[in-house]
Formats: C-alpha cells, structure tokens, sequence
C-alpha cells in the first residue's frame, strides 16, 4: 500500500499525506463530491477532476498488485520462482510489463514447439540457443536427435524443432517484447487502404491509402479506422521496418562467432515474422484504440459538463414543441416550475391552411397561459417548425422568444419507465414535448432523466468500452449535481439519486417521505427517510437544500457539521443568521479577511479552505453557481443557409467540441464547423478554448448547401 501511496503522489506531484488521505476517505464510502467539498483540509483543495483522477489510477494500481499476487503464486506452483523473477515482478509498472514476465510459464495451448518438446528436441534446442564455443556444428549436433518412433526422422526434421523451440523462447522473452513494443510505438506506422480495388466514395475516402506515425496518429483518426475496418471498408495495418526489428532481436540473443549463431539467427528471423509481429502489432492497435477511447471519453465529459450546467431559464412559462412530419408538432405548456399546464398536437407541415390553423391554435395557448419562451427540438422537421414559430411572434407581436434546443434522448427518456411513471396519462410524443420545454428551464435537472450516453457531445461514443463511457458520464453528472445543489422538496427521484451518499432506493425514500409527511421544514428531517442513515446523511446533508427550513443555513451549502463553526464566524464578524436571512452582511468577506481567515479559523474550529467556502456560502444563501454563466442566446427571427455569405459575423453557441475543432449552433439549424486551424490562436486542442455552451463570435467562410456544410473561423477577417 505505501508503493501504490508513493506512486500515485509522484504521479499527481502531491504530498504522499494528501494522497493518503483521500485513499482512507475513498474506502470509508465517501464519494468524490463529497471529499472534493467536505474534505478540503485533508487534501489540499483538489478539485473533483483530479480526485477522480486519483481514484481511477489507484483502482488500476490495485489491480495491478493482485494481478502480480496471481503470477507469482501460478509460478511459485510450477516450482520456478526465483527471487530475481520475484523481483522483476514486484518492480513491473504496467500489466503488460507482467504479463511479459509471466508469458514463458503461462499454460500454452499445444503449438510447433510443444509439439517439438514432446520429441525430446528441447535438450538440442538448448544446445544450440547456448551458442557454446565448443557445441558442434548444428546439423552435427542434430545427428544425435534423430528418433522415427518420435516422428523426428532426419537431421531437418530434428532442426525444425529445435528452431520451433527457440523461436518460442525468444518470442516469450520480456526484454525483447519490451524492445520491440518501444520500436514499434517510436518508429512504427499505421496503413489503411481500401478494402475494395475500386471503393464507393464513403466517408472512409480520406482512409483510403493513408500512412501516419503510431507516435503521431489521432484519437479521432484511430477510431475512424476501426469502424471502416469493423465495416469492410478498410483494411489496416501496423508495420516496422522488418530489418530494423529483426536487428533489435539478432542483438538480443546471438553471440558472435558461435558455431551455431547462423542458425540461431534464423530462428530469431522466424520468431520476429512468426510470432512477434503479428502479436506485437495486435498489441499497438489494442494500445492506440485504449488511448483514444480514453481521449474521446475524456472529451465527452468535458463538453457534457457544460452542457448540464448551461444556465436555466427559470420561473418562466414555457412552450414544448416536438416537431415532426408525419405525427405533427407534439406541443407540451409548461408552467415557471414544469409543471405540464396543456398540451396539443399541431400540423404545420402538412400545407399552408394546416400551418395557419396551427399558428392560430398555438396563438391561443400562448395567451392563454401567458407563454414566454418556446423551446423547439433540433430533430426533424425543426426547420419548418422554427419558421412557423418566428411567424407566430410576429403574428403576436413579440413579446415571446424562442431557442433551439437538443433533444439527444428525448426520444429515449420519453420511452422510458420512468417518463411512463412521470406522465402516465400522456403518449410517449407529448412525453418528449414537455421534456424539450423543461430542457430550456433547468437541463440539468431534465437532463439527469437521460443515460448520459445518449446526450451526444462527443465522438464514436457507440464504439466506447460502455461501462467505462458509463462511469465517467455518470461521475461528471453527480459532480454537476452536487456542484449546483439539490433542493430536498422538489426534486425528483432522478435528480436525488445523483446526490452524494443517496441512490434509487434512499431517493424515492425521500419522495415518498415527503408526500407522506409534506416538504421537510429542516435538514435533520432527513435523518427520519427509511434507510437514510448517518454515514449516508453525512454524504448528502451539504448537498441537499430545504428553502422551507428557519434555519437560513439549510439553504446554503454549508455541511450541518459545520453549522457552529459559521454561526461562530458571524458572531467574530459582528452579524447574526437573521442578517444572512436578510441579505444585510456584504461585508462579511471584507471583516474576515481583516481578521485574518488563519485567526478565524482557531476561533471557529474549521479549516481555513472550509471557512472561505462558509463566507461565499453565507453571502450567497442558495446561490446557482449556473447564474454567473452567460445566460443562453433567444431568438426572435429565422435565418437559412441560403442567407449566408462569406465575411458575415454572427454569435453562435458552442454545440460540441472535438478533436478537430468545434461545432457552432448560428441559428440555421445545421450547425456551422470552426476547424481548429481556425481558432483565435494556436492550440493543441479545441477544448483548451472553448466548452459547450460558450456564446462566440464567428465569421462564415463557406458553404455548401448540397453537402449541409458551413465552414466558419473566429479569427477576424485580415487577421489570417
């Protein structure tokens, strides 16, 4: 443990007590949000990214040492254990390196040198691997093996073995895979070709006859290729330049002038062409498609983060629009909490009468329930839809706005058991209509709904490992939750269970604790929930906001734990919680510093990282850290592509973030491509930049209306 303790503080560049630290709370049950909250004193304010980071690499280290346990005891058990095998073991740093350790002694399947061995050819193998000043020549030393009752019947047949035998020994040696994997990660090269001598123009064309450095291919490019490849699109390959490889392992094994090193060489050929390249090469292609997973993941929790936490439009009457041809326009009303008000369904693709009836009809609902924003999803037929909208608010007279919103999983959610048992008296399109509107009045909570897969703010998210895409999603989505707060009296079971320390189970605990009881009045109130207990409570207390407590401290995100350190502060700094309740201490933060937070926090009994999270707390009782963002763009009027010309600025709002560069919703319904090229200045990666949801200011540079393309920059136009 102190190895693993070491290794992870060298990795992270912590002290090794931090590092301890987080690794005791992690196997106490705390989660990540908590510990990145609640914990700070004991780790040095990591943020949440990097005690996830932390949590993953020692989970991998874990695994690692019991995988190296079960090597050692597999060898131990076959009598072969020496203490430097033991050693090498003990020092790998990586599986693979383990593995290689362990491959001479793993339970083979019968092959050419097993084969071999059972005609008794290992003793000549070994004479002539030894390479010996005084072994004979090797068809001399051959003479001597020759047994037709074992089926070795002449001198060729005897050397065959042999050769099988060695070829296999070298191809087990752990140096020389290490060697080989190094040369192949440095200087080898990935082909791709078309699998078809004259192939069909598909999106795979610029695969076709490609060639890149393994140290220098994409993720993107990586994971292109392999579903060309999975498609019988493309046919790929990893290659080394043979005499560069064959060299690497004639050096590892001959001993020049030995009577048999010419023969040994061979063997060393046939090892290299037989059996190490084509393992080797499956090993890079694993290798590269694990690093470019890892990479899109990454990406994909980088731009759903944003996305959850896009700032709501709150309070506000709101309109659903599902559009769609042949079922309609589905049309949900929602009221400033979403509560589903009305609901219709409307046809305005069907012709120019179907389209004014619908004009009218929705008019009618708009006044009726004094309608504000109207939030249209991006499927089919959005482009009709947001035409006729911008009709019904000139029609109206403004005073309404619109935006276009995603509706990635509205369709899955809507089918959803749980949408069935949210909505059970709608059909599953009105479902989705109402989701759509609540997408545009708080999408963190609508969002949560969704399995985070099927969001899509990413690339090749299908091809992903789906457990490992799963886990780091549903980690980005707790740290958003818990990063924005959780009121305990609205909430529903989706949303708590995303709470630190709850799950399915403690949050409709929660839900029905309160329909049974009515709205908790305090946070100590959650301690009655059926199987919400301390451990538990202590997990989510901070988390969980109770706008109806006394206690202006259970709005805030200040721990219960942590109550009398706070109320401690406020009495040091001359105010009281009837001066947080209202709103009268915006000098809190001034007094306290003049005071010294070192000072205070030997008063208060709390770290110096807790007292200045309890001061921005207290300032802000039940403040969105999402109202700070820049609110979203609404829209009043309607652009196509075809209004589009070179030169021409617009704002836009940053959709998806990849690889190589970034998608930009400029209100045309198809989004515009910035490629990185074309970034305000010169980065590795577009999310070094910019993340979902960010408002830009962008310049159209083409467009090509047959193939849905727009290409845009943010560099000025005469800035290059």
């Amino acid at each position: 443990m102190d190895q693993i303790i070491e290794t992870l503080s060298a990795e992270l560049g912590r002290p090794a007590q931090q590092v301890e630290n987080v690794v005791t709370l992690i196997d106490e049950g705390a989660t990540i949000p908590f510990i990145a909250r609640y914990r700070k004193e004991l780790h040095g304010s990591m943020d949440d990214q990097l005690l996830r980071q932390l949590a993953e690499r020692l989970q991998y280290l874990r695994n690692l040492e019991q995988r190296k346990g079960e090597i050692k005891t597999a060898i131990e058990n076959q009598g072969k254990l020496t203490d430097e095998l033991s050693a090498a073991i003990d020092a790998a740093k990586t599986l693979a390196e383990a593995e290689d350790l362990y491959r001479p002694y793993k339970q083979k399947r019968r092959t050419r040198a097993t084969i071999a061995r059972e005609k008794g050819l290992a003793p000549l193998a070994q004479l002539l691997f030894a390479q010996g000043r005084d072994c004979p020549a090797p068809e001399k030393a051959a003479a001597d093996f020759i047994d037709p009752e074992k089926g070795v019947e002449t001198v060729e047949d005897a050397l065959q073995g042999a050769n099988d035998i060695i070829a296999e020994e070298i191809s087990d040696d752990a140096a020389i895979r290490k060697e080989l994997r190094e040369l192949f990660l440095r200087r080898g090269v990935v082909i791709s070709k078309a699998a078809d001598k004259e192939p069909e123009d598909t999106v795979y064309r610029l695969y076709y006859d490609f060639k890149c450095p393994v140290s220098r291919i994409q993720g993107y490019q990586v994971l292109a290729i392999n579903r060309g490849e999975r498609e019988n699109v493309l046919k790929v390959s990893v290659e080394l330049d043979v005499e560069t490889a064959h060299v690497a392992v004639r050096r590892s094994v001959l001993v020049p002038g030995a009577p048999s090193m010419a023969f040994v060489r061979s063997a060393a050929d046939d090892a290299y062409d037989r059996l190490l390249e084509p393992s080797l090469e499956r090993e890079i292609r694993s290798h590269l498609t694990d690093q470019a997973n890892e990479g899109a993941i990454h990406m994909f929790a980088l731009n759903l983060k944003p996305l959850l936490m896009q700032p709501p439009v709150k309070g506000k009457v709101t309109m659903g629009l599902d559009p769609g041809y042949r079922m309609g326009c589905k049309v949900a009303v929602v009221d400033g909490t979403g509560k589903v008000l009305d609901t219709a369904v409307v046809y305005p693709t069907y012709g120019e009468r179907q389209k004014q009836e619908a004009i009218q009809k929705l008019s009618a609902l708009v006044k009726k329930h004094h309608v504000e924003h109207i939030a249209i999803g991006n499927g089919t037929a959005s482009r009709e839809t947001e035409k006729m909208t911008v009709e019904l608010i000139q029609k109206l007279g403004g005073g309404v706005s619109y935006m276009i919103v995603s509706e990635a999983g509205a369709s899955v959610y809507s089918a959803s058991k749980l949408a069935a048992e949210e909505f059970p008296q709608f059909d599953v399109n009105l479902r989705s209509a109402v989701s759509i509107a609540r997408r545009l009045q708080d999408p963190l909570a609508e969002l949560v709904k969704i399995d985070p897969r099927a969001i899509g703010v990413g690339q090749y998210q299908h091809d992903m490992p789906q457990a490992q895409l799963g886990e780091a999603l549903d980690g980005v989505v707790e740290d958003c939750v818990n990063a924005v707060g959780v009121d305990a009296n609205t909430a529903s079971p989706s949303l708590l269970q995303r709470v630190s320390g709850l799950n399915a189970t403690t949050a409709k605990n929660v839900v029905k604790y309160r329909e049974e009881n009515g709205a908790f009045t305090t946070r100590k109130q959650l301690l009655k929930v059926p199987k919400l207990g301390p451990k538990a409570f202590e997990q989510c207390a901070g988390f969980l906001r109770v706008p109806e407590s006394k206690s202006v401290l259970d709005h805030t995100g200040v721990h219960p734990e942590s109550y009398a350190a706070a109320e401690k502060l406020l009495t040091a700094c001359g105010y009281t919680l009837e001066d947080v309740s209202k709103g009268q201490i915006g000098e809190l933060k001034q007094r306290a510093e003049k005071q010294g937070l070192e000072a205070l926090s030997e008063i208060c009994g709390a770290g110096v990282p807790t007292l200045a999270d309890i001061i921005k707390e207290l300032m802000k009782p039940g403040r969105d850290p999402r109202d700070e963002l820049p609110p979203p763009i609404l829209r009043t009027d309607v652009m196509e592509a075809k209004d589009l010309k070179p030169g021409m600025e617009l704002q836009g709002t940053v959709r998806n973030v990849i690889d190589f560069g970034v998608f930009v919703d400029i209100g045309v319904h198809q989004d515009g491509l910035v490629h990185i090229s074309k970034l305000p200045r010169r980065v590795k990666h577009p999310s070094e930049l910019l993340s979902v949801g960010d408002v830009v200011t962008v310049w159209v540079l083409s467009v090509d209306e047959g193939k849905k393309r727009i290409s845009l920059t943010m560099k000025k136009p005469g800035e290059g």
